[in-house]
């Protein structure tokens, strides 16, 4: 079934609960289109896009929301990026030899760690960071624990992604005081029902009707989510600023070009000697091809 990509969110009236439902299909192609990710990663990959789409949903934040692992084992890198817009982008790195049947924990190896970034879009200096633990053997059980213990958040997240679609969905218990107190248990015991196949298949309309037709359900505009790469020429010129002068005009005169290759998008930025000279206002290629006689 064709649907659009978009992130529903809804809100139960009669119980403290709230909730959210994404479904990533143009958007999650287009991250695959750029890696030939193996199994394992593809399903990581794409609970982790669907997980920061989910998260993001109720913040009022003017920035982006990073989820980001790391370690020195078979997976290097995994990260999705959510923007205030419903924007969103992902990316991996990886060995040849990635396992098909590890846990995250084996594949990020001894030193792995689970980050989560709120930075916003105009003051960098006020971005913050929360290390979440990987206790759990999957991306929705690691983000409950972490929303449980460092944000006194109770969170039921379903995450799910094949070669297809990458969807989700997040329920939230809300302060207490609002609603039945036992409305939390009743609907994310609900929301535990649904299924991997249903949430790649069915719409949100029907996903809500499916779990809760016995509750009273508020249900907001569908938002909708697309992916995009905010590489530019001049991200990449100052970047290349910020390393020098010398040692850009280096991996000239080593490799006749500078070539930068955004990660996320796969576009290519290529610099040659004018255009290496004239990012830093003078003959810097000369001046290191000299300082080598």
């Amino acid at each position: 079934m064709n649907q659009q990509d978009n992130l529903q969110r809804f809100l139960f009236d009669g119980s403290p609960v709230r909730g959210a439902l994404v479904s990533l299909d143009v958007a999650w192609q287009q991250v695959l289109a750029r890696r030939s990710y193996p199994l394992p990663l593809r399903t990581i990959v794409g609970e982790m896009m669907a997980a920061a789409e989910l998260m993001a949903a109720n913040l009022k934040f003017d920035g982006t929301l990073i989820l980001q692992m790391q370690g020195n084992g078979p997976l290097q890198l995994a990260v999705a990026e959510c923007n205030k817009d419903r924007t969103i982008r992902a990316t991996a790195k990886w060995d040849e030899n990635l396992p098909e049947d590890a846990s995250i924990q084996q594949l990020l190896g001894e030193n792995g760690r689970f980050v989560v970034t709120l930075e916003p879009r105009l003051d960098k200096s006020q971005t913050w960071q929360g290390i979440v633990a990987l206790e759990g053997d999957s991306i929705s059980e690691i983000l409950e624990n972490y929303m449980r213990r460092s944000e006194q958040l109770e969170t039921r997240l379903v995450l799910t992604a094949d070669g297809s679609r990458a969807a989700g969905m997040l329920l939230q218990k809300l302060p207490e005081g609002h609603g039945d107190i036992d409305g939390w248990e009743r609907i994310q015991l609900l929301g535990h029902t649904l299924r991997p196949d249903e949430l790649l298949s069915l719409s949100a309309e029907d996903i809500l009707h499916r779990l809760f037709h016995e509750e009273t359900v508020r249900v907001f505009e569908p938002e909708t989510v697309s992916f995009s790469c905010h590489c530019s020429h001049e991200r990449v010129s100052n970047m290349l600023k910020m390393l020098g002068g010398q040692e850009v005009a280096e991996v000239l005169l080593e490799q006749g070009s500078v070539e930068i290759v955004c990660e996320y998008c796969n576009q290519h930025y290529v610099y040659d000697q004018d255009e290496v000279n004239q990012l830093f206002e003078y003959d810097v290629v000369a001046m290191v091809r000299e300082s080598r006689h």
